[in-house]
């Protein structure tokens, strides 16, 4: 069977060596089973043949039987194109060909009974279609050609070698036909008998030709259900392994300095989604395992003070702890935060950067080594050879995706035993992408916002409103707040975004001149201590307008700015939009983010603001970037394997990725190793397509 699935794609009747290169080369199918799992993106119904007097521009596409005559070659080189009129005997349409002229004339047989199958549009008064698909009666009938039929991706290559989504039917139709043709059944008889699934083999007739609409979501569900399941199963056996094989630090008491500093120096309450997140990490760190928790928690939502309380667990128990963040900007942030928190505890704490000079670095790593240094935090600068830490038991990392696996390896290898993990982010993440992304990770959520914090308003400008915008701006800088306004900065076209940035740069020192105000810039293009100049004379109040590129999305907390104008606001994806939002609203005054967008907008681009202007809440944004760019599109998840789903999409399947999770949770409690009999179908998969497959850790 597997000998059968696995045989080179050449080999299969009406391929051949030149379509076999180009299937390879345009859609990556190099064996039986590639092409197998060449999934049709949709469906036709092709159950009803109309009559051409039936037919009306309006229908999206439609099925007629009769016979060709009146066939012209018209125009000469690039204008040449073919026509020809077809007849029913209820009426006729006309029917034209731009491409494929040749092999199109080889098909036609006058006098002899065809079927077309296409859209039709309106020529003048009468009925006509471009580019039909063309079979003869006699093939119609016995190739089955009725019901719902697939529709296949393809490429233009592949249509001049007659390889269109009919041809890549005629294909699968080949193959599954074959009699060597055997798909044996991985899923144990208990999950198959649980759920009524459909049958392997039959699931992958049905999922290319259903024949009926309910037999085609049977096979949906059940190959759905099998991408997804393989997904956690992985997750939760590299999660298993890490537990079963990492021995972690024991942290046997919550001392003196969490005690002292929850009773004595919170500067606020701790909201109640902060309390339970703390607990679910104390007991982590309490049971004699490795920690490997992922920090999920909106802007401004506190996840700060949860990692600065865990650290004091890890302190309490004679350890050091580390903080890795992604830029300098963030990680000095982060610095002068915890150390504000930790000033009256007495602790010392390290701030480690590429801008921090030699002579600074040397006493740094001498208090690291010794012990006197209790918390280091920095950039990528913390896993350089030289760092040396005297006991570290808890590191902690800030925005991970943006770090590579083995940056993360490196850091927590430091420690002489296995460190706690916390990995934070600030980016919500839908339900499904986390059970996916970081399904070998325990999740915890801080799902409330601070006492006092008021939501964010949001509004959507367009260019004609611009004065009444500057009036606002104004008006706020007029009662003391700040206001930033950022600029996209687009890869592929940065030349043009540094020109739009300088011009309304120009145009905002126009609106607001001095000595009355005073104006900072910030952009990539800019030295690292000029930037950081800059925004610290924002931080400090002495100027009251931030014109800046998205360099400002993370790291800068400035709890006076009260205003965020977001210029071309359509350019921007929904997370970045609600990052870049998240940079106001954190003192007590009322806070706004104004979208300032050009007139024509595309549907998407609408809905990404309308959502913005509708809601502050990063988790359900986060659901509608989902569904509008795919989890392939989502920042940092890429790489993770997500797009190598074929069938299955997270934006819509997240009922059966549950069902997925909690029958592999069932599975491994029973049978952690998989090599029950009953499993070895499972274990063979398993192996089958973790070849050559990298799985990153989180750790």
């Amino acid at each position: 069977m597997a000998a059968f699935l696995d045989t080179p794609i050449e080999y299969l009747k009406g391929v051949g060596p030149a379509r076999a290169d180009l299937l390879k080369t345009e859609l990556d199918i190099h064996r039986f089973e590639d092409l197998l799992m060449h999934y049709p993106f949709r469906y036709v119904d092709r159950s009803r043949i109309y009559k051409i007097a039936e037919v009306d521009p309006d229908f999206a596409y439609v099925q007629i039987k009769g016979r060709f005559f009146d066939l012209k070659i018209q125009g000469q080189n690039r204008g040449r194109r073919l026509s020809a009129k077809f007849s029913d005997g209820t009426d006729t349409i006309e029917l034209v060909w731009f491409q494929g002229i040749s092999w199109v004339q080889k098909q036609i047989v006058p006098n002899k009974d065809f079927v077309l199958f296409g859209k039709p549009t309106a020529f003048g008064r009468k009925v006509s279609m471009a580019h039909p698909e063309i079979i003869s009666w006699e093939d119609f009938n016995k190739e089955k050609v009725q019901g719902l039929q697939p529709v296949y991706s393809t490429t233009e290559k592949l249509k001049n070698r007659h390889l269109d989504s009919r041809g890549i039917q005629k294909l699968l139709y080949t193959l599954l036909s074959d009699p060597a043709y055997q798909v044996a059944e991985i899923f144990p008889p208990s999950i198959v008998n649980t759920l009524k699934l459909m049958d392997r083999r039959q699931a992958f007739l049905r999922i290319h030709f259903p024949g009926t609409d309910e037999l085609g979501q049977k096979a949906q569900f059940r190959i759905k259900l099998e991408e997804l399941f393989f997904t956690q199963l992985k997750m939760l056996l590299i999660k298993g392994t890490r537990q079963a094989a990492l021995k972690g630090i024991y942290f046997e008491k919550v001392g003196d300095l969490f005690n002292g500093f929850y009773k004595d120096h919170l500067p606020f309450e701790l909201t109640n989604a902060q309390k339970r997140v703390i607990k679910e990490i104390r007991a982590d760190m309490g049971t004699g395992k490795q920690m490997n928790r992922l920090l999920q928690g909106d802007v401004g939502s506190g996840k700060t003070m949860v990692a600065f309380m865990s650290m004091l667990i890890a302190l309490d128990n004679g350890y050091q702890a580390a903080l890795m963040a992604p830029t300098e900007i963030l990680a000095t942030q982060h610095y002068n935060s915890i150390a504000e928190l930790a000033e009256p505890l007495g602790l010392k704490i390290g701030l480690l950067t590429g801008s921090v000079s030699k002579a600074k670095r040397k006493v740094l790593h001498e208090a690291l080594q010794s012990g006197e240094m209790h918390i280091l935090i920095g950039t990528h600068a913390l896993i350089q050879d030289t760092v040396a830490f005297h006991k570290l038991g808890l590191v902690v990392i800030d925005e991970q995706h943006r770090f590579g696996v083995e940056q993360r390896a490196k850091l927590w290898k430091k420690g002489q035993e296995i460190p706690h993990i916390l990995v934070m982010t600030a980016t919500p993440i839908p339900r499904t992408l986390a059970m996916t992304v970081y399904g070998d990770l325990d999740v915890s959520v801080i799902d409330e916002m601070p006492l006092g914090r008021k939501p964010i308003e949001t509004a959507m400008r367009f260019e004609s409103s611009r004065l009444r915008v500057i009036g606002f701006m104004k008006e706020q800088i007029k009662l003391g707040r700040q206001v930033y306004v950022v600029y996209p900065l687009i890869e592929e076209s940065e030349k043009l975004d540094y020109q739009n940035l300088m011009d309304g740069y120009e145009h905002i020192l126009q609106e607001f001149p001095r000595p009355q105000y005073e104006v900072s810039i910030v952009h990539g293009r800019m030295r690292a201590e000029d930037k950081e100049g800059e925004m610290q004379r924002f931080k400090r109040g002495e100027t009251q307008i931030l014109v800046a590129t998205t360099v400002i999305e993370v790291g800068v907390n400035v709890p006076n700015a009260s205003m965020m104008v977001i210029e071309s606001a359509e350019k921007f994806g929904l997370s970045q939009l609600h990052q870049l939002r998240g940079r106001v609203g954190r003192g007590s005054e009322q806070s706004y983010c104004i979208l300032m967008t050009g007139n024509k907008l595309s549907r998407e681009a609408r809905m990404r603001l309308e959502a913005m202007v509708a809601t502050n809440n990063g988790f359900e944004i986060a659901d509608l970037d989902l569904k509008l760019r795919g989890p392939g599109e989502i920042d940092g998840l890429r790489q993770s394997g997500l797009t190598s789903l074929k069938l299955a999409d997270l934006s819509k399947d997240g009922e059966i990725l549950q069902i997925s999770r909690t029958l592999c949770e069932k599975l491994l409690e029973k049978d952690p190793t998989l090599m029950a009999p009953e499993n070895q179908g499972l274990n063979a998969h398993l192996r089958k397509i973790n070849k050559g497959t990298n799985w990153s850790r989180i750790s």
